[in-house]
């Protein structure tokens, strides 16, 4: 197997892009990697996308978005794993680059949520759970994140208030991000005082729907200085997957699939939680910050909340984490979303992250989970040396 390295990023705006289609996302986000890497086509493009054919009535991505981009001609296929879907991308062009099998890659996460509004949105996203034994039963994935929090609270005695610190830290990182959705703070207060969207979980616990559009250029290692971009190399990659719907596994409050995937990239890359410097989660909710950061060995069982509460997630603290607005604040783009936390690991790696910038920033974790947990990537990014 051959190392991996990251040669070029590419961004939009999170945002609502009313005036933009899923392939302009895309090709913005696309041509802006190939410019940061200084380079004028790939052997393929992996595309992260979970609604486009619901949302957009728009299937067939890879073909559309390869032509549309100027790449006629190449491998190209959609990759979907519901909310993971970006990072899935990435790990696909991970094992194309490793195997020897392509030398120039793409990864684009690209969606387009706005689109629709409402009802269809709410039941598109719900397929990411169990649609004969939980969506059937009217479930919608607010209501799925909002159980397991309500247990977590039960189990473990934690206040409602007590998991404020990660959105106020999310926010709060947000503003020096400029592709940020949200780029204000928000106080204990502003928390605390959140409309209810499905109890226990209010407006500030969950991350907002949004459009938008992220891409990496992969390359092998030892070709990395061949091209534009300053390097930063993937040295841990493993996707693991769980049962879908919730009731079937063995404990709701703990993410297996995070664990295992978490577990084999430290493995690969032969480091320990504690040798991370930041850790891009998946806060699609706040519970599911807790939940991470415990399976990942962050925190003992029960007391991921407690890193939030007492800052140590904030920069400057023992494990930084959503350090350019996470879901939360950055947005959450669905089949977006994993590439989005790629190319700000990168950007931090690389000295390059502005006012959100970790000083000594050397190793990055980025965590990307589809559905309520059934799909978990996990990859660990190293600085140039």
């Amino acid at each position: 197997m051959r190392g991996v390295s990251i040669i070029g990023v590419g961004q939009t705006p999170v945002g609502e892009h009313w005036d933009r289609s899923l392939r302009h996302l895309a090709y913005e986000a696309v041509s802006a990697a190939m410019q940061d890497a200084g380079v004028e086509g790939a052997h393929a493009m992996y595309v992260g996308n979970m609604l486009s054919g619901e949302i957009s009535n728009q299937s067939h991505l890879g073909a559309l978005i390869a032509d549309f981009c100027g790449l006629r001609g190449i491998e190209a296929v959609k990759i979907e794993a519901a909310c993971g879907s970006g990072a899935a991308a990435v790990r696909m062009g991970y094992l194309a680059v490793a195997s020897g099998v392509h030398d120039l890659i793409i990864c684009v996460g690209v969606e387009k949520m706005t689109d629709d509004v409402g009802g269809k949105l709410t039941a598109a996203l719900a397929q990411a759970a169990d649609a004969e034994y939980e969506l059937a039963h009217g479930i919608t994935f607010v209501g799925l994140n909002a159980l397991l929090m309500r247990r977590y609270m039960h189990e473990y005695g934690v206040r409602h208030e007590d998991f404020a610190g990660f959105s106020i830290n999310a926010h709060a990182n947000a503003v020096g991000n400029p592709y940020a959705m949200f780029r204000r703070p928000i106080t204990l207060e502003d928390f605390k005082h959140a409309d209810m969207i499905c109890d226990p979980i209010n407006l500030l616990d969950s991350s907002p729907m949004a459009d938008g559009a992220a891409a990496v250029v992969l390359c092998p290692t030892e070709q990395a200085h061949a091209f534009k971009g300053k390097p930063v190399h993937i040295v841990g990659s493993a996707l693991a997957t769980d049962c879908l719907s919730i009731h079937d596994r063995r404990d709701p409050l703990w993410l297996q699939a995070a664990e295992d995937s978490a577990r084999r990239a430290y493995a690969q890359a032969g480091v320990t939680p504690q040798d991370i410097d930041l850790f891009e989660l998946h806060d699609a909710f706040t519970i599911m910050s807790a939940l991470s950061l415990e399976a990942c060995g962050f925190a003992e069982r029960g007391k991921g909340w407690r890193l939030a509460a007492e800052g140590e997630i904030r920069p400057g603290g023992r494990i930084p984490i959503c350090t350019m607005g996470g879901l939360k604040a950055r947005g959450h783009p669905v089949g977006a979303t994993g590439v989005y936390q790629i190319v700000e690991a990168v950007l931090q790696l690389r000295g390059e992250a502005g006012a959100c910038q970790i000083p000594d920033a050397r190793l990055a974790m980025a965590q990307n989970i589809g559905g309520s947990g059934a799909t978990i990537i996990t990859h660990i990014l190293e600085a140039e040396e």
